[in-house]
């Protein structure tokens, strides 16, 4: 240790106001975390690329300072998904540290990771009052049924008005409109319980037809139109 000249000379003070760190909720126990191996919680954080075109939601479920699970949903940019891909390989069996100074591939996801670092390093993290945290499977849990992310896809321009493309129910097939045109409720294809369908042998059509539902009041529209062509 190199101290310098000043402080060479400079006559010693004893530190009394040294109570060491403030302790942070962590899975229903309050811990004074000194190590990375001290922190442990399940969260979630959002993070963006430089040019904000795309956007990724990154969940991570942290053991005693390891990221034992990762999900990494992304959206907005096409060459994000591939980098997802990349970060889901690369996240687990890594410690906060080595998490936060890796290459996760896209500054959206880089950026997340940022993020999800302050809220567990601070006890901010969802499972800060759970009683041993959460489970290993948790993000496939938030994925629900389909283990599809939850996407809402809508547009509108001022000529023609709003479209309904995605939406948590599924794809949108059509809009039901009242007599004034406005959207009263909507038609939907569940692609999570499609494929499940398929998977489980159903033809296409079939399974098409079991995945389908609607929301809103169709039974009363005036018409349906395609939102994608109307």
């Amino acid at each position: 240790m190199i101290y310098s000249t000043e402080v060479k000379a400079m006559c010693s003070v004893h530190q009394g106001a040294r109570h060491g760190a403030a302790p942070i909720p962590e899975e229903a126990k309050w811990v004074k975390a000194k190590e990375i191996k001290d922190i442990s919680g399940y969260t979630h954080g959002i993070g963006w690329c430089a040019p904000q075109q795309g956007c990724c939601k990154l969940s991570l479920n942290v053991k005693d300072g390891i990221i034992q699970e990762a999900l990494v949903e992304t959206i907005g940019c096409s060459g994000m998904t591939h980098s997802a891909a990349m970060a889901s390989e690369i996240l687990p069996g890594l410690t906060l540290l080595e998490a936060l100074n890796t290459d996760l591939v896209c500054d959206a996801i880089n950026t997340a990771m940022r993020e999800l670092f302050l809220q567990i390093v601070y006890g901010r993290t969802q499972s800060a009052f759970s009683e041993d945290g959460l489970q290993i499977g948790a993000g496939l849990e938030d994925l629900g049924k389909g283990a599809r992310s939850m996407v809402g896809t809508t547009y509108g321009t001022l000529e023609k008005g709003p479209r309904y493309l995605e939406l948590t129910d599924g794809y949108i097939t059509h809009l039901a409109l009242d007599e004034n045109d406005e959207i009263i409720g909507y038609k939907y294809i569940n692609f999570g319980k499609m494929m499940d369908f398929i998977k489980a042998g159903d033809d296409a059509v079939k399974a098409v037809e079991k995945a389908s539902g609607q929301y809103g009041r169709v039974a009363d529209a005036v018409k349906l139109i395609d939102p994608r062509k109307e």
